[in-house]
């Protein structure tokens, strides 16, 4: 009789590229940019300061983003 292994398989890698959304759609980007800036400011005028750097940090992500989509066109 065969002994089965107790041990569980580590996930299949799925081989599709990583799509990247904001790279893809410009203006997607721009509005989550707009959007991330709007409440870091926010955070910040209600003192908040942790809150509102991270949300500044997500802004500044949307921002390299649109940078690099327009430097590909």
């Amino acid at each position: 009789m065969r002994k089965t292994s107790t041990m569980r398989r580590a996930p299949r890698q799925n081989n599709r590229p990583h799509r990247r959304h904001h790279a893809e759609a410009p203006q997607n980007a721009q509005r989550n940019y707009q959007r991330y800036l709007a409440l870091a400011q926010a955070e910040a005028k209600n003192g908040d300061q942790i809150a509102a750097e991270n949300y500044y940090q997500h802004a500044e992500h949307y921002l390299r983003s649109m940078h690099e989509a327009g430097a590909r066109t």
